[in-house]
């Protein structure tokens, strides 16, 4: 492709060079192949589950061997809310309160029942009288409205950027949840959770990656809430955050595969969504790392199961790693004899879930040992996995490579050929899916970070249909972080409660027991 010296200045600003550009453009003109389903992974193939004892065994041996540990919390929270708010946006735009049409004529038209929903639980909204306040400045003949016109109302000085702009604010800063004494945000949240698993020593650690518009907001929450949180906790909190870096940004291409420009001629560049983040996670280290998502919290009462099983899966970490990183050390000191190598081809391929290739036993002793070396010397991820109900998302899978070789992946929908009926049959045979529940372990035995990049499958991102000021464009989206950014860690899954999962992607979802006091 013929770029212009000011498209390659462009290019270098950005942190990019030519030889990425090519070849993201290389993969807008071959298409991003289908991931290869060979089946769904499932209780007692792929994926774990633990009764009562098992549970404490790995909660216990979590608490004990912590405090010799650099715990951290990784949270991805770049997110803005607008659209957790967009029905609320399409109301505020399409209901004419002084028009002839109703509520529930709207309701009847539009089939909202997240509207419905919203509207019916309205004064449980953590944020319900911060609104009426700034509705009783501003509109002091509210009382005597209509009841349709006060629901517009109410709604419009939540998002309108006059009022309070809800719709503008990342997800982590929005009221979240209504306690006697005060408001609490899904940051907030996040810091107290922490407390019970991800802290050792008498230190929390957590890092958020934000978007860089949204530093100074999150800064001053933090500096806001800190006292409170550390005084309950007994805990010091060391809080970091980073940016989505704008050399992961992928170029954006017409429908024709020309670069697309904007109007003055400059090239278009887009965010390429979380799987960027793998970036922000390498440049971190500690011994574990939880991953969970911004708006996936609870209130107060409700979190100590979910601290259980965020201690189980750490704990499964813990003992799968310990095991690898004396295999490893034995490797290294070619003490492994011809019956522990066997054992440890055993361990790799029952309990990390690797392929080892069919005639592994005809190899000389010295290529075993470097072959198991390769196979164990990986990031490992424990990945909480719940019963599927119908949410939209990834789920857990076992997947074949174009060399034959089987893996546990999480796998979007969009990854899979739904006109292919055997790869069909394969997703509608899945069982669970996949909550973003991941404890990592990231550095190898030796005591040294891995370099995640080198574990990303770059064939697994996504190209996807958008618009610009009316224009279409194909976009390039990274391997997910937790799809193809992982696709070559060692990977185990374990069921855990769906009670561990309460995300909100509507405002709605506020009003449903998790998020209730």
């Amino acid at each position: 492709m013929n770029f212009s010296e000011q498209d390659l200045k462009q290019i270098e600003v950005k942190g990019l060079t030519l030889q990425k550009i090519d070849s993201q453009v290389e993969q807008f003109v071959k298409g991003i192949p289908f991931i290869d389903l060979e089946s769904p992974a499932v209780l007692n193939h792929g994926l774990l589950k633990f009764d009562d004892a098992e549970r404490k065994s790995y909660v216990d041996a979590y608490d004990e061997k912590r405090k010799d540990l650099s715990v951290l919390k990784f949270v991805p929270a770049s997110g803005a809310a607008t659209r957790m708010f967009k029905n609320l946006f399409n109301f505020v735009s399409k209901f004419n309160p002084e028009g002839d049409e109703t509520f529930n004529d709207y309701i009847d038209k539009t089939k909202d029942t997240n509207l419905a929903s919203f509207f019916n639980g309205i004064e449980n909204l953590p944020f319900y009288k911060l609104v009426l306040e700034v509705i009783n400045k501003n509109y002091p003949e509210y009382s005597t409205y209509s009841t349709d016109k006060q629901k517009w109302i109410f709604v419009n000085v939540m998002l309108d950027e006059k009022y309070l702009d809800y719709g503008s604010f990342p997800k982590g800063l929005l009221p979240f949840h209504k306690y006697d004494d005060h408001i609490s945000t899904a940051f907030e949240e996040h810091l107290f959770e922490a407390a019970s698993y991800a802290s050792a020593n008498g230190k929390a650690k957590l890092h958020f990656t934000i978007s860089e518009t949204h530093n100074d907001k999150f800064e001053a929450e933090f500096n806001k809430i800190k006292p409170l949180v550390e005084k309950r906790t007994d805990l010091e909190y060391n809080i970091s955050f980073s940016f989505q870096k704008q050399s992961t940004d992928t170029i954006a291409l017409t429908p024709e595969k020309e670069p697309f420009r904007e109007d003055d001629g400059t090239l278009l560049f887009r965010p390429s969504g979380h799987g960027a983040l793998i970036e922000n996670l390498n440049d971190l280290k500690a011994d574990v790392i939880f991953i969970k998502n911004i708006d996936n919290v609870v209130v107060s009462k409700f979190k100590d199961n979910i601290v259980e099983y965020k201690k189980v899966l750490a704990g499964v970490l813990l003992e799968l790693q310990e095991q690898a990183f004396a295999y490893l050390n034995d490797l290294d000191k070619n003490e492994a004899d011809e019956a522990e190598l066997i054992e440890i081809a055993e361990f790799v391929k029952r309990k990390l879930n690797v392929d080892i290739a069919m005639d592994f036993e005809r190899f000389a002793n010295t290529y075993k040992t470097e072959y198991l070396k390769e196979k164990l010397n990986r990031p490992i991820r424990i990945c909480g996995m719940v019963k599927n109900e119908g949410e939209p998302g990834g789920g857990p899978f076992w997947v074949e490579d174009h060399n034959g070789n089987l893996s546990l992946q999480i796998v979007e929908t969009a990854q899979i050929d739904l006109d292919n009926k055997i790869q069909k049959d394969i997703l509608s045979g899945s069982t669970h899916f996949n909550p973003v529940d991941l404890v990592c372990g990231t550095k190898d035995y030796k005591g040294n970070a891995f370099d995640l990049l080198k574990f990303v499958d770059p064939t697994t991102g996504f190209i996807t249909q958008k618009t610009k000021e009316g224009k279409e464009l194909l976009a390039l989206e990274l391997p997910g972080l937790w799809n193809g950014a992982m696709a070559n860690w060692n990977t185990v899954f374990v069921e855990v409660p769906l009670n561990t999962f309460n995300p909100v992607k509507t405002v709605a979802d506020l009003l449903k027991p998790a998020h209730q006091m």
